[in-house]
C-alpha cells in the first residue's frame, strides 16, 4: 500500500507539484497521465526521495507496518519495499543481462531471478548478452526484472512502453497484470492505451494537480 497526503514538490524555488494526495492499494494498478511537464516523473522521484525537496507525506507497508518514509534516504525506501524504474532504464550497458540482475539481488537471488525470467521469458535466451546489444523493448524488460529482483511490494514506472515495439508493450503489460495479481502495489506513468486501459484506476496531473478519483 502507498498513501500520498499533500505533497508538495521543488526544484530550488520552483514548485512543481501542488497538494498532491493519492492512494494504492495492494493488487491495485493506478495509471498516472498528463502532458510533458505536468509533474509526472516528479511525482515519482518524490516517492523515492530522489531529485526533488518535498513537504507532505509519503506513507508505505513496511514489514513493521505501515511507516511515514518522506524523511527516509532513497537506499532506506528501497529496503523497505519501495520499487522504482526510470524512464531512462539505468542499465548498466556494459554488463550482461544476469550481471545487470544480480546487481539488485540480495540474499533470495535464485529464486527472484526464477521469477522474473518467468515474466520475462525473453530475457532467458539473453543472460549472457550485455545490456548495449538489447533492444529498447528487451532494456525495459530488463528494467523492470532488475528492480524486481529487489523483492518491492511497491512499484514506481516511468513510462515504461515508451518506445518499444507493441509485441513488447504487450509483453510487459502481461507482466504488470501478473504482478497485480499478486499482490503489488503499482503506480505506473504511462500513456501507451494497451496499459492504460488495464489499469483499476487513471488519474491525470494537470499543472502539478491531481484529477481523477
Amino acid at each position: 500500500m502507498l498513501e500520498i497526503d499533500r505533497l508538495n514538490a521543488f526544484y530550488g524555488p520552483a514548485q512543481a507539484l501542488f497538494d498532491v494526495s493519492l492512494s494504492v492499494a495492494a493488487g491495485e494498478m493506478v495509471v498516472l497521465q498528463g502532458l510533458n511537464g505536468a509533474g509526472k516523473s516528479t511525482l515519482l522521484k518524490s516517492v523515492m526521495g530522489l531529485e526533488v525537496r518535498t513537504e507532505g507525506t509519503v506513507r508505505c507497508q513496511t514489514p513493521d507496518g505501515l511507516a511515514a518514509v518522506e524523511r527516509w534516504e532513497t537506499h532506506r525506501r528501497a529496503q523497505a519495499g519501495i520499487g522504482y524504474v526510470a524512464e531512462d532504464r539505468r542499465l548498466f550497458t556494459g554488463l550482461t543481462v544476469r550481471e545487470n540482475l544480480h546487481v539488485a539481488a540480495g540474499r533470495n537471488a535464485r529464486l527472484h531471478e526464477a521469477r522474473v525470467l518467468d515474466l520475462f521469458p525473453v530475457l532467458k535466451t539473453l543472460l549472457d548478452r550485455p545490456a548495449a546489444q538489447m533492444s529498447g523493448g528487451q532494456q525495459q524488460m530488463l528494467a523492470i526484472a532488475r528492480t524486481l529482483m529487489t523483492g518491492p511490494k511497491i512499484l514506481l514506472l516511468d513510462e515504461p512502453c515508451e518506445g518499444i515495439a507493441p509485441v513488447l508493450v504487450a509483453a510487459v503489460r502481461d507482466a504488470l497484470l501478473a504482478l497485480r495479481g499478486e499482490g503489488l502495489a503499482l503506480l505506473v506513468v504511462e500513456q501507451n492505451r494497451l496499459l492504460a486501459s488495464r489499469a483499476d484506476r487513471l488519474l491525470w496531473l494537470v499543472a502539478g494537480k491531481v484529477r481523477g478519483s
